[in-house]
């Protein structure tokens, strides 16, 4: 039974082309419209996190203040004693800066020079792309040696071959550093632009350009497995008790992923809910549809009626065809917004993500749709008189 109600909700949909279309109209653009909107925020989501993670989710930047109590506590010493109150941190990395005129023969430029220990950049996920990152020894023996980001590498050396050379670090007099290495391109992350910056060992900063007996900030890392939004919150709770919260400034990429991801799903949900406002309206399209296709149909009722047909059996075929039209729409707006939603995201430079939840709810919708307005339809179908349907002009 249930078969032939679906062959004959097709059968009764094609002999109305026309009229199909246009019902199916409402359904379809609401369920492209949902589905668009939530594929399109989850790639928008999935690509902001993306971007994100590339400086490390298990990473977090401590920015201190030179307070007088913050003055007495961040020193060197002071990763170890982290690393041994809060559960959790793996390694805790100091790095001091300082901006400073840096030449190459009649070149110039003002840049960032970052002094950090030799394994600061496998922390940072940071290639080399010529030459070699400085070593542990080079740190302990406090070598003039220096790597150039990206972009001060091209500044400098535009003609390349900048490995092996040397530039002059101003401070209170110029001194020569042999360019040792040159870094990859990468984006910025943890408020580290590193294709403008210049990298030395830290103890040769210390030593060489700036004697300052802060340090200025951390990059603690989160041991594998270990929740680093978690991690912050002891850390923060920790600072505020040891030298209170207007001593230091805490940067967390997990952090920041967690509220990008809450301000673009509420943001989508919000659109989705007004897209479904079409899906209401299509469906009210389907239920004046069906009215019309029961007055239609009249007399096929009262002969089916007279031919022993129940008021469950003519309700059946009613709501079928009802779901039959909304699930047809529902397919086609789905095909229609997956296609919207590959096409917005390679111009966007977005990865692709299907949002199954968006398909699910979209079949669902059209389902629950086709029955609900369905059922008035149906109903006064199954309701009509047989004697009287049989007279119907």
């Amino acid at each position: 039974m249930v078969w032939e109600n679906i062959k004959l909700a097709f059968k009764s949909m094609l002999s109305n082309k026309m009229r199909t279309v246009l019902s199916l109209l409402g359904i379809v653009i609401g369920v492209m419209s949902v589905v668009t909107i939530l594929t399109l925020g989850s790639s928008a989501s999935g690509s902001i996190t993306d971007s994100i993670a590339t400086g490390g989710t298990d990473l977090v930047s401590i920015y201190t203040n030179n307070a007088d109590k913050a003055a007495a506590t961040f020193t060197e010493e002071f990763g170890d004693t982290l690393r041994r109150s809060i559960d959790g941190i793996e390694k805790v990395v100091p790095v001091n800066t300082v901006n400073i005129r840096i030449r190459n023969g009649s070149t110039i430029k003002n840049h960032t020079v970052y002094g950090v220990p030799s394994d600061w950049n496998e922390l940072m996920s940071y290639s080399v792309a010529e030459g070699q990152w400085f070593s542990a020894e080079d740190n302990i023996s406090r070598r003039q040696v220096v790597v150039l980001g990206a972009d001060v590498a091209k500044e400098l050396f535009p003609g390349g071959n900048a490995v092996g050379n040397y530039v002059s670090i101003f401070r209170t007099q110029a001194k020569r550093y042999l360019v040792i290495g040159v870094m990859e391109a990468k984006d910025a992350t943890l408020s580290v632009t590193f294709d403008s910056n210049v990298f030395i060992p830290y103890n040769t900063l210390k030593l060489r350009i700036s004697n300052a007996s802060v340090v200025g900030s951390y990059i603690v890392k989160v041991e594998h497995g270990t929740d680093s939004i978690s991690v912050s919150d002891q850390i923060s709770k920790y600072l505020d008790t040891l030298v209170g919260s207007d001593a230091y400034f805490l940067f967390s990429a997990a952090t920041l992923t967690n509220i990008a991801n809450e301000i673009t799903g509420t943001f989508t949900n919000f659109l989705a809910a007004i897209a479904g406002i079409s899906l209401l309206v299509g469906g009210i399209g389907i239920m004046n549809i069906m009215l019309v296709s029961v007055a239609e149909r009249t007399r096929e009722i009262g002969i089916r009626k007279a031919l022993g047909a129940s008021p469950r059996v003519i309700r059946g075929q009613f709501i079928t065809e009802a779901i039959a039209l909304t699930m047809v729409g529902g397919l086609i707006g789905i095909i229609l917004g997956t296609g919207i939603s590959k096409a917005v995201t390679n111009l966007a430079g977005w990865t692709f993500r299907i949002s199954l939840p968006a398909y699910v709810l979209s079949v669902g919708f059209s389902m629950v749709i086709g029955v609900f307005f369905g059922w008035y339809p149906a109903r006064k179908a199954a309701k009509l008189d047989p004697i009287e349907s049989l007279n119907y002009e």
